[in-house]
């Protein structure tokens, strides 16, 4: 029984309703029965439906499909990234299921959604995408209701692994009828051949909305020797190592990783191979653009050497900016037969430009303009008739190369190397290295020639001559030949000396007859010139004719062009 005098009981702060308090809702509820009402799914059997465009923004096109919420299809689903589509225009599509904004996503792909037997056999015949829910996983792959039981093999599921193929299980795919049997009620599906056809839809959509020119984002795939290929959104490209940097990059690896995201530009498509080329450096000032204001010839420039040819070394200014010394110009002197022998990649030097010509990014730079040229002050440091001392460098059939200091050579033609014996090959005296004296015949600075001589320093039988006389001395000579105004004189044995002929000396001339000699004439004429009393006439000198002995005076002698003068005594 109930006790009507018990006190009723009493609610709780919490339970107590303030004065004029709406009633508690429950907003999840609520937001799911506002889904149910204004959610309006496909009539039974139909998941095609027919959209029809409101809107277009930069990255996608708006559809009403008849819902309350509209469906949103990628600007890439359409030819040319929907340049020609406008409101108004109708298309099919299907449900996909609905993004974070709400928005249905929706797919141009054809879908059917078989009820019986003749229906799965329209759909097989026309290979068309079916509709079904996978049930559960057996073995080799799951069981799918598409309106009766199918089989998919894991194979053609999509899925990488039993794992992501256990979490199919319940959810709605889209796939193909591959094999049908009726009568055994046999159907086989396949998910993975939908998935590929709609990943390269999607990629030809985004393949037909690139163009010539356009910048976009991309992340390294993968990197290979000659570069490194973008992946555009599904759409890969190739970066060429000549278009990563203006700089040069000898290994792609040295400036790209793996995952890397980077802005590129598209240089290229192939309208025939649909190949993609990408620059990188295209992105960045040239440098060769601002080259001819900053770079003048004369100029001393620091670069590091990139690399080696067999005529010469490339030098790196700044980047994208490289400069060639040429193998000429490494060395004022020494004969460099490879740019090695002096350089190599990576050395850092010092350089003068020779010439720029911007227009075609060429510089010419020289390496011993650096060093200053030796052969500036060559006459003063080695004249004419100077004696040098120096190793022989090189041997060749005309003669030997004398280094009289670095960068400076001298040639020692053979007839100059002995004046003893005759010299087939200089090798038969002289051997590479070996330290030799000579004397400098000539310079010519224009060629940058020197003529040197071993055999003037080897004493002579006119050196000693020359060393043991002095000018006034008298001395005896035979004349060899005579001329006007000059006679030749021997003095010894190869030692020839040049008489001047004056005015008191006279030339006998040359007899036509045979004269006999007056004996009497003589005898009182030599007698009278002992005594010292002959007649003035007879003073005058015998006249010179060849094969005479005679008495001469020394006038001159020069040691170094081992020159004698001498006149009647």
């Amino acid at each position: 029984m109930t006790n009507e005098n018990a006190p009723e009981s009493q609610p709780t702060p919490a339970e107590t309703p303030e004065p004029n308090a709406e009633p508690a809702e429950d907003f999840g509820a609520l937001l799911k029965e506002f889904e149910r009402s204004h959610t309006h799914k496909p009539a039974s059997g139909a998941k095609q439906l027919e959209g029809t465009v409101v809107s277009l923004s930069a990255e996608q096109v708006f559809l009403d499909i008849g819902y309350k919420t509209e469906g949103v299809l990628p600007r890439t689903a359409f030819e040319r990234n929907a340049e020609g589509v406008k409101p108004g225009d109708s298309l099919p599509v299907s449900v996909k299921g609905r993004n974070e904004e709400g928005y249905y996503e929706l797919s141009r792909f054809k879908v059917a959604q078989p009820r019986d037997w003749s229906a799965l056999e329209a759909a097989y015949a026309e290979k068309l995408a079916v509709v079904g829910t996978v049930t559960a996983v057996v073995k080799g792959g799951v069981s799918v209701d598409i309106g009766v039981r199918a089989f998919m093999p894991a194979s053609r599921s999509g899925t990488r692994d039993a794992a992501e193929l256990e979490k199919l299980v319940g959810t709605e795919i889209t796939c193909r009828i591959t094999k049908l049997d009726v009568t055994d009620e046999d159907v086989v599906v396949d998910r993975r051949v939908v998935l590929e056809e709609q990943a390269r839809g999607l990629v030809e959509g985004r393949r037909a909305a690139m163009k010539e020119g356009d910048t976009l984002s991309g992340t390294v795939r993968s990197l290979v020797p000659y570069g490194a290929f973008i992946d555009l959104g599904g759409v890969d490209g190739l970066l060429h190592v000549s278009d990563i940097a203006w700089g040069r990059v000898s290994k792609p690896e040295d400036v790209l990783s793996v995952g890397q995201e980077l802005q590129v530009r598209i240089l290229k498509i192939d309208p025939e191979t649909k190949k993609i080329s990408l620059g990188l450096k295209q992105l960045q000032a040239e440098p060769w653009v601002a080259a001819a204001d900053k770079y003048q010839a004369g100029q001393r420039v620091t670069g590091t050497v990139t690399r080696i040819t067999d005529f010469g070394a490339f030098v790196e200014m700044e980047a994208g900016v490289e400069g060639l010394i040429h193998i000429s110009e490494m060395s004022w002197g020494k004969k460099v037969r490879h740019p090695s022998d002096v350089l190599k990649p990576g050395d850092t030097v010092d350089a003068v430009i020779l010439g720029i010509k911007p227009e075609e990014r060429r510089i010419s730079l020289g390496l011993k303009q650096t060093l200053g040229d030796p052969w500036a002050e060559i006459q003063q440091k080695f004249p004419v008739g100077a004696q040098i001392e120096g190793p022989v460098t090189n041997l060749m059939k005309f003669g030997a190369f004398v280094q009289l200091a670095e960068g400076i050579e001298g040639l020692v033609h053979i007839s100059e190397i002995s004046a003893d014996k005759r010299i087939n090959h200089p090798s038969d005296v002289l051997r590479t290295g070996q330290v030799v004296k000579a004397q400098v015949l000539a310079i010519d600075t224009e060629k940058r020639q020197i003529k040197l001589s071993m055999k003037q320093l080897v004493p002579t039988s006119i050196d000693e001559y020359i060393a043991e006389h002095k000018a006034g001395d008298v001395v005896s000579g035979r004349v060899v030949e005579e001329s006007a105004g000059r006679a030749t004189i021997e003095l010894g044995e190869g030692i020839r000396s040049v008489c001047r002929i004056g005015s008191n000396a006279a030339v006998a001339p040359e007899a036509k007859t045979e004269a006999k000699a007056d004996l009497s004439s003589l005898s009182s004429m030599l007698t009278a010139r002992w005594k010292g009393n002959a007649p003035a006439a007879s003073n005058r000198p015998e006249p010179l004719s060849a094969g005479q002995i005679r008495s001469f005076k020394i006038v001159k002698l020069d040691a170094e062009t081992k020159q004698i003068v001498v006149e009647l005594a």
